[in-house]
C-alpha cells in the first residue's frame, strides 16, 4: 500500500473523559491477531454488549504480525506505537503449528480517527520499542522503558513524550533502571512506570534484582524528574494491567496470571495491595460454573485472552475462551465491577458467541465517543500485551 497521509495539524487539546457519562459515548477497543491475517482492532460497546470491527492495521503485509506494541486513545484517535515485526509462519507438522520470526524493532506511530475513518502516519518515536510502559497525561502520550533492540536481555531506561498538536516526540530525563515489560499509569496527576523486569542503570548484571523488579519509577511533569519507589508492585512477576479509578490503582493480576479470582487496590500511604472487598470472582477463570463444567453439556475451555478497562467507577473485564468440542468454538464474556458499590458490585453480561479465532495478543483502549458522532454496532496469546 502506499504511504499514509501525514497526520492534520491538531489546534485544540482533546478533553479527557469526564466522570459524568453515559456509556453510550464509550467504546472499547483491543486488537487481535488471526493466524491468516495481520492485526485488527475490534470495539466493544457497554451499552448494548456488542462488538464490531473497527479497522485492520495497515502497513502490515500478509503474513506480517505487530507484537508488544501500545494502543493508546486520546480524544477521537486511536495510536499504534512500536512493537515488534514478525513474520509469521505455519509448520509442515502434523501438529500445524504458528511459529513467528522476529524482523525488527518499530519505531512508526499511527493514529486512527475515528470520525474521518482515516488512519496517518505521525512521527516516529526517538527510540524504536516494545514491551513498554504507556500513559496518557494532560493530553500528552508518555511512554518509558522497553526494549529496543531483539535478542537484547536488558530493557531501556529511556522515556519520551509525545504532543499531538506539534506532531513531535520530545526525549525525557532517564530512568535509574532499565527496565521492560513494565506497565504505564497516570496516577494523582504524575506517571507511573510500574514493575517489570529491571536493573539499575549502573549495575552490571544480567538478572534483575527482586527489590528492583518490585518497585516503580514516578515521572513528576512540572519538576521534570523521576522518583524510584521500592516495593511498590511488591511481586517479582511484571504486572498484568494496572488502572486508575478516582484515587486507587486497580490491579487483577500478573503476567502469569491475568486474574487471580479477586481485584487487588494500591494503598499509597502502606505502600501495598489490598483485596477489595466483594471482588471475589472465578468464573472469569471459566465462562461457566464449576457445576455447569462437569455437566454432559458443557466441555473444558481455555482463555484466550482477558483484558480491563474502567468506565467511570465499573472496570469491565472482557474475556475470551475457546470450548473444547467436536465442532470447537469461541466464547467472549463481560462482566462490570461497580467499585463504589457496598455488596452485589458484579454484574456479568450475556456471553457471545464467535468465530474460532487465534489470538495471540489483547491490547486495549477506551475511547470517548463525541455526542454528534454515531459509531455503528468497533500486544490477544495474551492484551498489550
Amino acid at each position: 500500500m502506499g504511504a499514509l497521509p501525514s497526520p492534520p495539524r491538531l489546534t485544540t487539546p482533546q478533553p479527557s473523559p469526564s466522570p459524568e457519562f453515559s456509556l453510550s459515548k464509550y467504546r472499547v477497543c483491543a486488537s487481535f491477531c488471526h493466524q491468516n491475517i495481520s492485526n485488527w482492532i475490534e470495539c466493544y460497546d457497554p451499552s448494548n454488549n456488542t462488538w464490531s470491527h473497527l479497522s485492520l492495521i495497515p502497513g502490515l503485509i500478509d503474513n506480517h504480525v505487530l507484537k508488544d506494541f501500545v494502543m493508546v486513545s486520546l480524544g477521537n484517535s486511536i495510536y499504534i506505537i512500536g512493537g515488534r515485526l514478525c513474520h509469521r509462519e505455519r509448520s509442515s507438522s502434523e501438529y500445524d503449528e504458528i511459529s513467528d520470526s522476529e524482523i525488527e524493532v518499530r519505531s512508526k506511530v499511527l493514529r486512527y480517527n475515528i470520525i474521518l475513518n482515516e488512519w496517518f502516519e505521525c512521527a516516529s518515536l526517538k527510540i524504536p520499542r516494545y514491551d513498554f510502559a504507556c500513559t496518557t497525561c494532560k493530553n500528552k502520550i508518555y511512554v518509558a522503558g522497553g526494549k529496543s533492540n531483539l535478542g537484547s536481555a536488558r530493557g531501556t531506561s529511556s522515556a519520551e513524550v509525545y504532543d499531538p498538536i506539534a506532531d513531535e516526540w520530545t526525549p525525557l530525563p532517564s530512568m535509574s533502571t532499565l527496565r521492560y515489560k513494565c506497565v504505564g499509569v497516570t496516577f494523582q496527576g504524575k506517571i507511573h512506570v510500574v514493575g517489570g523486569f529491571a536493573v539499575r542503570v549502573d549495575s552490571d548484571k544480567t538478572e534483575p534484582f527482586v527489590t528492583e523488579r518490585s518497585s516503580a519509577e514516578v515521572y513528576d511533569t512540572r519538576a521534570g524528574k523521576w522518583d524510584l519507589v521500592a516495593g511498590m508492585w511488591q511481586l517479582d512477576v511484571p504486572p498484568y494491567q494496572i488502572v486508575a479509578i478516582g484515587e486507587r490503582l486497580l490491579s487483577s493480576g500478573d503476567c502469569l496470571k491475568a486474574w487471580k479470582g479477586h481485584i487487588e487496590a494500591y494503598d499509597g500511604r502502606l505502600n501495598m495491595w489490598d483485596v477489595v472487598d466483594g471482588s471475589h470472582l472465578q468464573t472469569l477463570n471459566s465462562p461457566i460454573s464449576t457445576s455447569a463444567a462437569n455437566s454432559k453439556h458443557w466441555s473444558p475451555s481455555q482463555r484466550l485472552y482477558l483484558t480491563m478497562a474502567p468506565i467511570g467507577t465499573h472496570l469491565y473485564f472482557l474475556a475470551g475462551y475457546r470450548m473444547a468440542g467436536e465442532l470447537p468454538r469461541t466464547v467472549s464474556t463481560v462482566h462490570s465491577f461497580d467499585t463504589s458499590a457496598k455488596d452485589h458490585a458484579w454484574r456479568r453480561f450475556e456471553p457471545v458467541e464467535e468465530e474460532v479465532f487465534s489470538f495471540f495478543k489483547v491490547c486495549f483502549t477506551l475511547i470517548n465517543v463525541p455526542e454528534a458522532v454515531i459509531i455503528s454496532a468497533q500486544e490477544f496469546t495474551y492484551l498489550c500485551r
